[in-house]
């Protein structure tokens, strides 16, 4: 059977984790800066008070005046749910993970290491103790995270294979992968329920929803079969710069991340493995954390080439941190790039091409310039030459 593990409000439980008194008072995590000022998850408190993940803040502090915003921490999050994965890993279960606070798993392989399935899934509950978690089972994904949604937290709930179609008939469509603008027009034709929607006409729901609605239409019938995929083991490499006072100069910054990155590549650990995939993280001043990860179009191992993409993410920070820190998520297998025999200089030609490509991406277009003489004969030296923008 697939299993689901989840952990509804994930994030704003890890923030709250540094301030357990506000778990039960209404809270609400807050809307990072820079995004549609919309309140995150809530604690039971708040729900009860009318706050509902997902409300336009004015309207939340409208309902309920004494809702408290958390500020998120997504960096101790992150930290927080890997933590939990290493748990389920170390039980020994194949863990895909899909979102913070939720994760897929195949019970098959350890269903005789633990005496049933039952017993295996009280296992996996025990790995994420502390945390409220509720585990689903059943033969298809999207029945096993239903199941997983309208658990109570510690409990099991397991569908058989004959029951899927009973089971997600009273369910909400909000379960379903949809965006908001889709919720309306199902609701307003009358649709509110997962058993409405599979009982219409499959072509008659992807004419009018397009193909999410054909793919939601297949959700609510029970879902495709398909197969848990265990993740690769991360990489653990990771380096911090912490500074003696806040830092909000994007020089300063762009020069602790240049050193970072030189230092954390001059790992043994990494030995000759590209990096696939990384991770930039601040502590800021009032407490909370900023992360942000990039996957390489191409693994590599050239400082430059890392920099130079993560140095644009610098602009997105929300206010000064006091600690910088760069993580190496994923690293590729050692391997080899065969060079041209003939044409030497067109691998040095290529990265020329691809660093070119990312200053551009970051800076703009006509940040490039090449030296073009159009006078050399000339003595005043502004009129020799003039600069003109590349466009390779």
């Amino acid at each position: 059977m697939i299993a689901c593990l989840s952990i509804p409000g994930f994030e704003l439980k890890a923030a709250l984790r540094k301030a357990p008194a506000l778990a039960l008072r209404p809270a609400a995590l807050s809307p990072e800066p820079g995004t549609e000022p919309l309140v995150g998850p809530v604690t039971p408190a708040a729900e009860a008070a009318g706050v509902r993940p997902g409300m336009r803040l004015g309207e939340a502090l409208a309902t309920c005046p004494r809702l408290v915003l958390v500020e998120p921490d997504p960096a101790y999050a992150e930290q927080a749910w890997e933590e939990v994965l290493r748990s389920l890993e170390d039980a020994g279960f194949a863990v895909e993970p899909a979102a913070l606070g939720v994760a897929y798993f195949e019970t098959r392989g350890v269903e005789r290491l633990y005496g049933g399935l039952e017993p295996a899934l009280r296992r996996a509950v025990a790995a994420a103790r502390g945390w409220d978690a509720r585990i689903g089972a059943a033969g298809r994904r999207f029945a096993a995270l239903a199941a997983a949604s309208v658990a109570k937290p510690g409990q099991l709930l397991v569908v058989r294979d004959e029951e899927v179609g009973r089971f997600l008939a009273p369910l909400p469509l909000t379960l379903l992968p949809l965006e908001r603008q889709r919720y309306e027009e199902l609701e307003a034709l009358g649709v509110r329920r997962l058993g409405q929607l599979a009982g219409l006409p499959g072509n008659a729901v992807a004419e009018r929803l397009g193909p999410d609605g054909r793919r939601a239409w297949g959700l609510a019938r029970g879902g495709a079969a398909a197969h848990v995929r265990g993740r690769r083991p991360p990489s653990e490499l990771a380096e911090t710069l912490e500074f003696p006072e806040a830092v909000a100069n994007e020089l300063t910054l762009r020069r602790a991340l240049g050193a970072l990155v030189e230092t954390v590549l001059a790992r043994p650990e990494r030995s000759d493995r590209f990096v696939r995939k990384v991770a930039l993280a601040a502590r800021l001043v009032g407490g909370g954390s900023w992360r942000r990860t990039l996957t390489l179009r191409e693994p590599s191992a050239d400082a430059g080439r890392i920099r130079v993409p993560l140095a644009a993410k610098l602009a997105e920070l929300p206010g000064p941190v006091t600690a910088l820190r760069i993580e190496l998520v994923e690293l590729t297998e050692p391997a080899g790039r065969q060079l041209e025999l003939l044409a030497a200089g067109a691998e040095d030609q290529t990265r020329l091409h691809e660093g070119l490509r990312q200053v551009r991406a970051s800076t703009g277009s006509g940040s490039v310039c090449s030296v073009v003489e159009v006078a050399p004969w000339s003595r005043i030296p502004e009129t020799r030459a003039l600069f003109v923008p590349r466009d390779d």
